[in-house]
Order: structure tokens, then C-alpha cells, then sequence
């Protein structure tokens, strides 16, 4: 059985992150997976190449592709990359690109944002692929959207699983290392696809859950799981070893670390996640099995900033039935609202969640041809897990409490800074 490694943009940022990637992926006597996302920010400047493209500012989309190109090309140069056929691939890349923003005939947004913003992914694997070669650690670069086949939702797209388990075990051999891209897909016309952003975790899991592997390993820029994000909170304790039960929760919940989807393939094949640093790489980090030592020990805090508030009523004051809720559910999906918390009375239903802002119009207006709508912009969603008081913490007592829910395990705020 082989293990999946994946590795985040941050640990493959510059040439002196990737020298670091390959020391870490040389210790290992096995075989691998190795899976990758973009460097650094790419992904980012992808989508504003994007959002000139659908504008129709080729120019500007032409610019902003062009250093993209250009940010790759040093790190080459910086590599010593200098293998022809390695050349070569990389130059086909860079002309489909290039060739795909002048078209004449544009694609429909979601399709041409999936495409566009892949060649972060297959511009970065490559890349390390060459140099892991040079440097005599063998393996073999492959094409995701070969592998992992999905529905035809081209961003946000849902697995498709057999199909794609078949394609793994059909192609892969366990006696050989090989490099792919997180994040991205293809549906079963062979359209590029994307899983979410964020979704290079959940591209590990994919591969390993077809694989049987015998262990996942996410490498990033922290020490392991950490029960609250250290951009917000300056004390911080390591979740050294959860459940799948309880990741799933943290995930659902909005803990940034994993990705939603990337713990239930796993914990269906019992196959292990360890969340290790790789600047600390002598840490051993955080572990998700069917042990959770650290479940109920260290209460987590999430704190999710910028989220919306949308509360529903209907326009003659009725109830809010079963049948209301499944039709502004149908809104939401249609819209791309990502719900992290729900409230009803019988007068009112209120939700907390996400949503792109270019969708927020569409959702606000098709909400209101049926319901009476109020909603907060900018709220923020604090969620205590394994609380031990009733506290917020001070960094919080000066905003207003919007709603406020308890459960027996988790203690959640909505909350609006005050004027």
C-alpha cells in the first residue's frame, strides 16, 4: 500500500520551499502520491485573469497570464531545469493557455474559470516533478482530470466515485511514485472541473480512498490541527489526536485547516490523516483516526469573519413550513450560499452563511419575489466547541450578539461589530 503526501502553494512558494519538499519527500522508503497545489498565490491571480477574461479585457487578462508565466519561468531558471522534454510540456502549457485566452468563442464562466484557473496546479506539478527527477527521486507526472472524473458542475463538482476509482486502479501502479495536481477534475466529456477552492486536500483523500493507501499527510505551514487559528487568537493548543468524528464536526464547523469533504472517504476505508508542519518537520503533528484522545479535552474555537445574515418570513405572516424551507433551500443551492448556521420560529427563518458577492444580488432578488427578506452583510460566525463556560472570549465582548445557540457539545454567536 502506498501513502498520499499533499503539499499546499505555501510550501512550494520558491525554490528554496521546493529544495524542503524534496528533503521531505526523499525520507520516505515507500512509494508515493504525491499531490500539489499551486504555488504560493497563483490560484488568485488566476481568477483575476479570469475576471478580465469574462469582461472581455484581453489585454489585461493577457498581462496578468503573461507574469504568471513569467513567476514560473525564474523558478526554472532557478531549478536548473533545463531537460528538453520538461521544456518542451511546459512550453505546450504556457501556448494552451495563452491560445485559450485569445479565442474568439468564449466558454460559459464556470467552465472557463475551472480551466483557466488549473494551470496554477498543472504549471507548479510539473515543475516539481522535473526536479524531483533531476534530483534522482523518481516519479512520474500525471494529469488529474485523467483520474478523478466528476459530475458536470464545472466548479464546486462532486466526485464521481467508482468511475474515478476505476481510472486509479486501472493506470497507477503501486510500484511507482507519482506526482498530480489537487484541486481540479474533469466531468465525462473531458471538461476541466474544479472541487472547491481549498479542494487539493480532498484530491488527496480521492486518490488514497481509490488506492487503499495506507496513510494521508497533509504538509503545511502549522504545527498540526490547532483548536483556533492563530491569525485570530495568540494562544493556541495542538489537536493532537481526534476522531474522524470529530474532524468532521471541526470542518463542518469551518475549521480551516482541512478541507470539508477530505475526512469521510477516509474514515470509510479507516485510512489515517496526519496534519504535520514542514518548516518544524521533526514535529510529529496532529493525527485523525478512530482514536480521539483530544476530542473533548481542549475546547476549539472557529471564528469565520464576513459571512451574511439572511432572515426569512413570509409576506401574509403565515408559518414557515417544511415545504417554505425546501424551496429557499432550492435558492440557496441555485445561488451558491454556503450555510454554516440555521434558525427557525414559526414566523421567521434565519440563516448564516457565504456566498460569492457577484451572487448576492441574485439570491436577495429571488428571495424576495416569494419572502419578506432582512439581511446583516458582514456578520461574523464564532463557534466554541467543547466549551467549558458560557464566555465569549474579550476579543469579542464588544460586538452585538445577533443570534446565539447552544448545544450540549457547542456554543455558537452571530455576531456585528457595534457602531
Amino acid at each position: 500500500m502506498s501513502k498520499v503526501l499533499k503539499f499546499g502553494g505555501a510550501s512550494v512558494k520558491s525554490p528554496k520551499a521546493i529544495y524542503n519538499l524534496k528533503e521531505i519527500v526523499s525520507s520516505y522508503k515507500e512509494n508515493l502520491v504525491i499531490v500539489i497545489s499551486a504555488i504560493d498565490k497563483t490560484t488568485n491571480k488566476l481568477e483575476l485573469v479570469w475576471k478580465n477574461y469574462i469582461k472581455n479585457d484581453s489585454i489585461k487578462a493577457n498581462e496578468i497570464a503573461n507574469e504568471i508565466i513569467k513567476f514560473h519561468e525564474d523558478i526554472i531558471r532557478d531549478l536548473e531545469l533545463n531537460n528538453n522534454s520538461f521544456l518542451k510540456l511546459f512550453d505546450d502549457l504556457k501556448l494552451e493557455l495563452v491560445d485559450y485566452l485569445r479565442a474568439k468563442t468564449k466558454q460559459e464562466n464556470n467552465i472557463s474559470y475551472s480551466k483557466i484557473v488549473s494551470f496554477g496546479e498543472l504549471f507548479s506539478t510539473l515543475i516539481i516533478s522535473s526536479y524531483l527527477n533531476k534530483e534522482g527521486v523518481e516519479n512520474k507526472w500525471i494529469d488529474a482530470r485523467e483520474f478523478i472524473k466528476t459530475s458536470n458542475i464545472a466548479t464546486d463538482s462532486r466526485v464521481k466515485w467508482e468511475e474515478t476509482k476505476i481510472k486509479i486502479n486501472s493506470f497507477l501502479s503501486k510500484d511507482k511514485s507519482y506526482i498530480t495536481q489537487g484541486f481540479i477534475g474533469s466531468n465525462l466529456d473531458g471538461e476541466t472541473t474544479t472541487l472547491g477552492r481549498e479542494g487539493s486536500d480532498f484530491s488527496a483523500a480521492i486518490f488514497a480512498w481509490s488506492m487503499d493507501a495506507q496513510e494521508v499527510i497533509i504538509w503545511k505551514d502549522v504545527d498540526g490541527l490547532l483548536n483556533a487559528d492563530p491569525k485570530w487568537f495568540n494562544k493556541t493548543q495542538i489537536l493532537k489526536k481526534i476522531s474522524y468524528k470529530e474532524a468532521i464536526e471541526l470542518s463542518y464547523l469551518g475549521a480551516s485547516v482541512i478541507h470539508p469533504n477530505t475526512v469521510k472517504p477516509l474514515e470509510n476505508k479507516n485510512i489515517p490523516l496526519t496534519i504535520r508542519s514542514f518548516i518544524k518537520k521533526e514535529h510529529e503533528g496532529s493525527s485523525i483516526s478512530k482514536v480521539g484522545k483530544d476530542d473533548k479535552s481542549i475546547p476549539s474555537i472557529i471564528y469565520k469573519p464576513n459571512q451574511i445574515l439572511l432572515s426569512i418570513s413570509s409576506k401574509d405572516y403565515s408559518f414557515i413550513f417544511e415545504e417554505h424551507i425546501s424551496d429557499i433551500f432550492s435558492i440557496f443551492s441555485k445561488t451558491g450560499l454556503k450555510v454554516h448556521l440555521m434558525q427557525n420560529s414559526a414566523l421567521s427563518f434565519s440563516v448564516c452563511g457565504i456566498i460569492a458577492p457577484s451572487e448576492l444580488p441574485v439570491l436577495i432578488s429571488e428571495i424576495q419575489k416569494k419572502y419578506t427578506l432582512k439581511y446583516n452583510e458582514k456578520v461574523n460566525l464564532l463557534t466554541i466547541r467543547h466549551f467549558k463556560n458560557l464566555d465569549i472570549p474579550e476579543l469579542f465582548q464588544n460586538q452585538e450578539i445577533l443570534i446565539q445557540q447552544r448545544s450540549r457539545s457547542t456554543l455558537r454567536y452571530v455576531l456585528k461589530k457595534k457602531k
